[in-house]
């Protein structure tokens, strides 16, 4: 039997195909049979134009239902679909082409007077176009298309998906997905969160990221149900949707906008089941503050590109603010220390994890992959963490946040913690910037609440008296706010790199 990931997804499809699956616009439905013709029709497009299985696609497009077919159409036909951020310029693309050598390029109307030359250079001969609403050369193409598609064979370790890294250390590598990767998570999570028919997801993330793509896209297709699916986030539209839907996905800014909203109410909230939150850490405050306001306990996990959804709070139960919850079915996490033995609880080490769900290593980089797994099997996340007495994960910090000043160890969550208890203050960042005596010197960087006036003395002051002399920052800069990547990640390099400079 066929590994195929569409296979599995097809499985689960509603047995009446008429039903929706994506609500757009104005309410506008496209029915699980016109999600099946569509994808067809484009994977008949590609390989129409030789692409084989095992090709890559490279996909740099706004979002759109289209853009959500072709990469079920890039599954049917076996080929590996590469999502590239919309944002991307021509000489970070340049370098994704190079590296992924993909056969064919999709690409938005307004990048193609750059985007197709740089893809000929490349001898990359197929680029298409598909605009902000699914238009362009690709749409046109696939209209005199067969709606029928005989999907094609893979095997589990066969590639589905390369997904690059936001590369905030040097150039990004290409993580290599597989079709049983993707699949094995896609089942967890449709269990583990409770998804039953009936089931509304709000859809406000972007496609070109695990989130939105291969978590939230990849429950709803599962579930065979259907999907409120947006362009973009809009806080009062959400909340007008809570109404008639059951689920809703977001990064931690997403809920931080809904809060500064007066319509998020417990009556508003009545429909929903489930609030998941992840990307990026979500503060105890704003879980807390949710709470208060709906009723509801925002569900955070933990996952990266490399291995999809690694942990979850319980959705019966315990759900605690400031942890990312329990180690999720078929995935094996462990804390070590620096000579690879198990952390005691309450000891922060590095985690490395272990599963169905974790890549086979990066596209074109041996060397690199013999560095990130251990010798049993294990990759190492570069994440810093501990496990509760219970068994509940809690991140630290990236191990490349890690400060070391005058030979001590300070792990920046552990001071963000302490600034962002402190009145006024909305949230903070602690990074490491050189100094000639420690090596390192605790740079704090924090944004004020709104009308809230804050002096770097009493933000040094309040740290002083709660933490080790060593962890209090040398320096305290008071930001409206913190640069982020699109998933709303905290760009630490960004913030090293500002205050380093010889003014600060």
């Amino acid at each position: 039997m066929t590994a195929n990931l569409y296979t599995l997804f097809e499985s689960r499809f509603p047995s009446d195909r008429s039903r929706p699956f994506l609500w757009v616009g104005g309410g506008n439905a496209v029915s699980y049979a016109e999600a099946e013709a569509e994808s067809a029709r484009l994977a008949h497009v590609l390989a129409g134009h030789g692409l084989r299985p095992g090709d890559r696609v490279a996909v740099q497009v706004e979002k759109s239902p289209r853009a959500l077919f072709l990469y079920l159409a890039c599954l049917r036909a076996g080929l590996v679909y590469l999502p590239l951020n919309s944002a991307y310029q021509q000489g970070e693309v340049g370098y994704f082409l190079d590296n992924a050598e993909p056969r064919a390029v999709v690409g938005q109307p307004k990048a193609m007077s750059w985007l197709e030359p740089l893809a000929l250079e490349r001898g990359i001969t197929n680029c298409f176009s598909m605009d902000e609403h699914g238009e362009g050369s690709l749409a046109l193409a696939a209209r005199s298309a067969p709606g029928h598609f005989a999907t094609v064979e893979r095997s589990p370790d066969d590639l589905a998906a390369i997904l690059y890294t936001s590369g905030t250390t040097g150039r990004s590598k290409g993580a290599m997905i597989s079709h049983r990767n993707l699949a094995s998570n896609a089942s967890v999570l449709h269990a583990h969160w409770g998804f039953k028919p009936g089931d509304v997801l709000i859809h406000m993330l972007p496609l070109f990221h695990v989130h939105g793509l291969f978590v939230a896209c990849h429950c709803v297709l599962m579930n065979g149900s259907a999907m409120r699916f947006h362009a973009k986030f809009d806080a009062a539209r959400a909340i007008a949707e809570f109404a008639t839907s059951s689920v809703f996905m977001g990064v931690p800014t997403f809920y931080t906008r809904l809060l500064a909203e007066p319509s998020l109410t417990p009556n508003a909230c009545a429909s929903m089941r489930l609030f998941v939150s992840g990307s990026a850490p979500l503060l105890a405050e704003t879980h807390r503050e949710f709470s208060a306001r709906t009723g509801h306990r925002i569900l955070e996990r933990y996952g990266m590109t490399e291995t999809g959804m690694l942990t979850s709070n319980p959705l019966e139960g315990d759900r605690r603010p400031g942890t990312v919850g329990l180690p999720l079915p078929g995935t094996q996490v462990r804390v070590v220390d620096e000579s690879g033995q198990a952390c005691a609880a309450g000891d922060i080490g590095s985690i490395q994890v272990k599963g169905d769900n974790v890549l086979s290593g990066y596209w074109r980089m041996p060397e690199k992959n013999k560095e990130e797994f251990t010798s049993d099997g294990y990759f190492k996340t570069g994440d810093m963490g501990m496990f509760s007495p219970d068994g509940y994960l809690s991140i630290v910090g990236r191990s490349k946040d890690l400060i070391i000043t005058g030979g001590y160890n300070v792990y920046p969550k552990e001071v963000e913690l302490v600034i962002d208890e402190m009145p006024g203050v909305m949230e903070s960042a602690v990074v490491g910037v050189p100094h000639r005596d420690f090596g390192e010197a605790v740079t704090a960087v924090v944004v004020p609440k709104t009308g809230t006036k804050l002096a770097e003395a009493e933000v040094i002051a309040w740290v002083k008296g709660r933490l080790a002399n060593f962890k209090v920052p040398k320096r305290a800069h008071i930001v409206p706010d913190l640069p982020r990547n699109a998933m709303g990640k905290v760009q630490k390099n960004v913030l090293r790199d500002r205050f380093s400079a010889p003014d600060h």
